[in-house]
């Protein structure tokens, strides 16, 4: 791109700290054009917070920038490197498709990347196209904005546009599409694990001050040079025990925990294979190449420590360089405390759902003895939550477990000083009523693609962006799980 190609105001104020960092860690390159960049959706209230005008991306101009075909003023294109264990396995990776323009400097003063996702090859895309689908773009969209509306941490989607040209994948031609992600950052678990497999101790330092000056500039006040590294797992497994914990309480199955894709500011991100629970069962599994389950939503947990072990061994190094062993304890020592992190997150958000005030010692049986009788009866995850009421016998069906359960909580309730009209109130405001229901997803993102009709996909959006709403205001077909005859449901990468 020359640089008449460079668009023009919009509020535009891009930083690029990240291409301060070893160059190992990424290669500059622009995006590929497209032909004929069309405007499908843009998060208006998004781009307000980023110190951006909707109007002025609105038109011809924002879709040739969320498309690639312009740059934003002071935009510094370039795909990062890093690498993943794929399903348990090690894989030099990097940006294959996705590309970073810079960082936007907020009115509120912070940093945010804006990435294109689909916009053309890149070294590292494996000889792949380095294009993306406007199904996936779209299913990303609306989950990752349901997420932010649920309270999650998570990347956000500024706007999609459609490419005008069709790529191909197993199903043949379909069409193209250009997300444009918002992320507190993109530096991953997997980031460092590049840089320590490259035996790269350089890098690995300037990833721990950078990460620490982008997301915990408190370690820097609090903990000397030296004590930074570890400081800094302890802080990253707090945020992944609070949002894994937080995935749980709502059913979220995210599908490809791989260390790529966790982020260390503690979002979630990539919304490939996502998907959320209708019935309950722990072994649910949504992706179709996880064959042996191995991200399933109950194993989720357990995922996240061994995720966050890969990324503790990155930093041996630098936690005690002369003595690997005595790092090791050091660093095992802090990972231990993931378990009870996670299990103290876990137990706060689930006594909110059953508008429990405090904790006793019998609330976490409570909790597992509920989600017991809900996978024998096959329960719908979201709505069992959002209908509990104390009033409501829950043995109409003739099942004593729930009915024994149903009195324990009773009890429970009873017990508390708070009163019921603040319990059911903290019931509804932690018991979601809609979420993105895998069927209405897929039709909506079937309709779009199919036929250019984006008015259930539109509907949808509105719907989830507002998951405590009750009542009349809640339209019966989001409250209800997918009809038998959809079958199971099945996700893809969109790769």
């Amino acid at each position: 791109m020359s640089p008449d190609d460079h668009a023009t105001g919009a509020g535009w104020k891009l930083e690029h700290t990240y291409a301060e960092l070893p160059t190992s860690l990424f290669t500059e390159i622009e995006p590929t054009p497209v032909s004929a960049p069309r405007s499908v959706v843009l998060n208006a209230a998004l781009a307000e917070a980023l110190g951006l005008d909707p109007a002025a991306l609105a038109g011809d101009e924002g879709a040739a920038i969320f498309a690639g075909n312009a740059l934003p003023p002071d935009a510094r294109p370039l795909a990062q490197a890093y690498a993943g264990h794929q399903f348990g396995h090690l894989v030099e990776l990097g940006d294959g498709r996705a590309i970073l323009l810079g960082e936007q400097r907020t009115p509120a003063g912070a940093l945010r990347d804006i990435q294109l996702k689909g916009s053309g090859p890149t070294p590292y895309s494996r000889r792949g196209d380095g294009r993306a689908a406007l199904g996936p773009m779209l299913r990303e969209y609306v989950i990752s904005e349901a997420m932010h509306a649920l309270g999650i941490p998570t990347t956000r989607s500024l706007a999609v546009v459609t490419t005008g040209e069709e790529i191909w994948r197993e199903a043949g031609a379909i069409p193209g599409a250009v997300l444009t992600r918002v992320a507190a950052s993109h530096l991953r678990v997997g980031t460092f694990v590049l840089a320590a497999a490259r035996r790269d101790e350089a890098a690995l330092r300037a990833l721990v001050d950078y990460t620490v000056e982008r997301h915990f500039p408190e370690i820097a006040e609090q903990a000397d040079e030296a004590e930074r590294p570890l400081a800094l797992l302890a802080a990253v497994i707090a945020r992944q025990a609070k949002l894994v914990a937080q995935w749980m309480s709502v059913g979220f199955v995210h599908g490809v925990m791989n260390t790529d894709n966790m982020a260390l500011s503690g979002e979630t991100i990539d919304y490939g294979p996502c998907a959320f629970l209708d019935a309950y069962d722990p072994a649910t599994v949504f992706s179709s190449i996880d064959r042996r389950g191995r991200y399933a939503f109950g194993n989720q947990p357990g995922i996240a420590a061994w995720n966050l072990s890969r990324f503790a061994e990155t930093l041996l190094p630098l936690i005690d360089a002369g003595d690997e062993q005595v790092a090791v304890e050091r660093a095992t020592a802090v990972l231990h405390g993931f378990a009870d992190q996670y299990d103290a997150q876990w137990l706060a958000l689930h006594n909110r759902k059953l508008g429990l005030f405090g904790a006793e010692a019998e609330d976490a049986a409570l909790h597992r003895d509920m989600l017991a009788w809900m996978q024998a009866g096959k329960a719908d995850f979201t709505r069992t939550f959002a209908e509990l009421d104390p009033a409501v016998e829950l043995a109409a069906g003739g099942d004593p477990a729930r009915a024994a359960w149903h009195q324990r909580w009773r009890a429970r309730l009873a017990r508390q000083a708070e009163s019921a009209e603040a319990s059911a109130a903290l019931r509804a405001a932690s018991n979601p009523t809609v979420i993105p229901r895998n069927h209405l997803v897929e039709a909506a993102l079937t309709a779009a693609s199919e036929s250019g009709d984006l008015g259930p996909f539109d509907e949808l959006c509105r719907a989830v962006t507002q998951p405590f709403a009750r009542g009349a205001e809640v339209p019966t077909k989001y409250r209800e799980p997918a009809p038998a005859e959809a079958g199971p449901y099945v996700t893809f990468c969109g790769t």
